[in-house]
């Protein structure tokens, strides 16, 4: 059963470039504060902007770095099965011990097209590894429903879990009904995880998280905290990270010269820019994504700052393996001068 903290790790750059360095060092941590595993490439790590090689060296890395510590997921979920196929090939030749297949994005197939055109062949070509649908309509404009997912279940023993980030409490209840007491439901939503862990109808065995990069001890003691029915002191926990939890998407309004826009800047944008305010190897977004307005800048500092001022717990773990001073790196326009446009 894969169960426990996850982190969907970001992929740093260095000029542009993937940052092997960087990446290292960000595995690193993860695993000296305890992570379940590691997730390469999602789409928290831009998959969708990297080339197929720098997506496979990632994995590589994340793999290798990983062996007998603590588990590697790779990310090798696309809009086409033949590139799927072939980035899980990789994936598992290199050590990756799971498989996370987003839902197919933009061209949009149905339910029934996700089920047997795009996971039953990764599943049945690697039946030794665990398949792992990531279902968020919301980023794909396309879902696997847990009808499908059952189905999944019930012909392929490597298709017992899924991550669940649907924001639709009734999706993840009809999941549980549908694939039974023994199938693991991921939280895919660092703001849901406790209540899809706490609630008897979803029975959530964790959550893959983007907090985590920045806060990887404290995810896992909520988790495990939720994991051992002492809700009070994971709620408690919860409540201290609720300002990160909040980043995942960052709307703000903002002028121009016919009236205000609504902007969104969206997962891994503001995770990025909080880790470059911090510290840690970041390097920015690729490609279409960029940067955030000021107002967006000013929302991730006021979320770290609360954090830091009421909970500096939460953040010791950076400053004792990075070597920096958060409260310096907090209060100081330097650390975050090339990190907003300067306009709309």
């Amino acid at each position: 059963m894969i169960k426990g903290c996850f982190t969907a790790l970001v992929t740093p750059y260095s000029k542009g470039n993937v940052d092997g360095d960087g990446l290292r060092e960000l595995c690193d941590f993860q695993i000296e504060n305890g992570i379940s595993g590691i997730l390469a490439v999602g789409t928290t790590g831009e998959s969708p902007t990297l080339s197929w090689d720098e997506h496979n060296h990632v994995i590589e890395t994340i793999a290798e770095i990983t062996k007998k510590k603590c588990l590697c997921i790779a990310g090798t979920g696309s809009n086409n099965t033949t590139e799927t196929l072939s980035a899980s090939e990789h994936a598992v030749h290199s050590g990756a011990k799971a498989l996370l297949l987003v839902d197919p994005y933009y061209n949009g197939p149905s339910s029934l097209e996700i089920r047997k055109e795009y996971v039953a062949p990764v599943a049945k070509t690697f039946p030794g590894v665990d398949v792992i649908p990531y279902v968020i309509p919301g980023r794909t404009g396309a879902q696997l429903f847990p009808e499908d997912l059952a189905l999944l279940y019930k012909e392929f023993q490597n298709v017992k879990t899924v991550k669940e980030a649907t924001a639709d409490l009734e999706n993840m209840k009809r999941t549980r009904t549908c694939c039974g007491p023994d199938f693991t439901i991921l939280s895919g939503d660092d703001g849901m995880t406790y209540e899809m862990m706490v609630n008897p109808h979803i029975k959530a065995a964790g959550v893959i998280s983007v907090a985590s990069n920045v806060a990887p001890g404290a995810l896992v003691d909520m988790v495990r905290l939720l994991r051992e029915g002492k809700q009070d002191e994971a709620g408690v926990l919860a409540k201290k990270l609720e300002p990160l939890f909040k980043l995942v998407t960052v709307k703000t309004k903002e002028k121009t010269y016919w009236g205000e826009v609504v902007c969104r800047a969206r997962n891994p944008l503001a995770i990025k820019t909080l880790m470059s305010i911090l510290g840690m190897p970041s390097g920015g977004c690729r490609r279409p994504l960029g940067k955030m307005t000021k107002n967006g800048l000013n929302i991730v500092l006021e979320a770290a700052r609360r954090v830091q001022s009421n909970h500096p717990e939460i953040f010791a773990p950076i400053e004792r393996f990075f070597g920096v001073d958060i409260n310096s790196r907090l209060n100081t326009p330097s650390c975050w001068e090339d990190l907003a446009y300067g306009g709309y």
